[in-house]
């Protein structure tokens, strides 16, 4: 898989919402129950247990969509000790919680710092200049209607699966479909493990295209042994919507600069 580093397209204005929704991950995450202990590197029982209620609770979970009704057990975020031994409690949920809502808090909820940091990467390379094209307003509503196409397409094919879904990736997979309608010719500088990182100037179409094949394969069950807690249909749906969303916006939209120099090499090493 390539790694994107920077785009070559310059920006209108200062994209305002792609900062702050970084942001906004990134304290969400800091701040979130069970998660604060595996960033100073600790684990444990009662971190995963509090993480588990923390999810159950703020996380879009496809059978709730799907069926609208909570489940009669939840975590409750305590520690007991049962006939198995320790675990985490359950017990009947004391809130109510609205699915459609919870759509929308879990895409910015995040796992990991792998999960947040790649997410974020792809939002900072290519979110900048959807909203540049879009304008802040239309960038924002954008952004919501992707991550809700995805979670509920995801649910719509998985509609038992009582699994939390969190992360941003179904609405940055929309920002990617956009990206790749209107700028397919932009040059983009990846790193390519091979060997060592190898730095190379590809056009967007080649890098968004192989990263949809990549997703639209995983979903499918082939390349992969089991999609594990990937969400691979939710990036094909949120891929699809963005660039259906972004379609009549193709003609009017200017062409990225023509590139200079060569695609790989060390004249191509990029010199921000």
């Amino acid at each position: 898989m390539v790694i994107p580093v920077h785009d070559v397209n310059p920006l209108r204005r200062t994209p305002y919402v792609t900062y702050a929704l970084i942001a906004a991950n990134v304290l969400v995450f800091l701040f979130t129950p069970g998660l604060a202990g595996s960033v100073a590197g600790e684990s444990g029982l009662s971190q995963l247990c509090h993480l588990q209620a923390f999810l159950e609770h703020y996380a879009a979970v496809p059978q709730e969509l799907i069926h609208d009704q909570m489940p009669r057990l939840v975590p409750t975020g305590d520690v007991g000790v049962g006939a198995h031994g320790p675990g985490c409690v359950v017990a009947p949920p004391h809130y109510d919680k609205s699915p459609p809502l919870s759509v929308f808090t879990a895409m910015f909820l995040h796992g990991s710092w792998l999960h947040l940091l790649g997410n974020m990467l792809f939002l900072l390379i290519f979110g900048n200049n959807i909203e540049d094209r879009l304008g802040h307003v239309r960038f924002t509503l954008f952004y919501i209607v992707c991550g809700y196409a995805a979670a509920y397409g995801f649910a719509l094919a998985n509609p038992n699966s009582s699994d939390p879904l969190i992360g941003a990736s179904g609405a940055i997979a929309g920002v990617l479909g956009a990206y790749l309608v209107l700028y397919p010719k932009a040059r983009v500088w990846v790193l390519v493990p091979f060997l060592i990182f190898l730095p190379l100037r590809l056009p967007a179409w080649l890098v968004l295209g192989f990263w949809f094949a990549l997703q639209a394969l995983y979903s499918s069950g082939e390349g992969v042994s089991t999609a594990g807690t990937v969400a691979y249909a939710a990036h094909v749906v949120g891929f699809v919507v963005g660039m259906l969303l972004a379609w009549p916006l193709r003609p009017g939209t200017p062409p990225p600069p023509e590139p200079r120099g060569l695609q790989w090499g060390r004249r191509a090493r990029p010199s921000w």
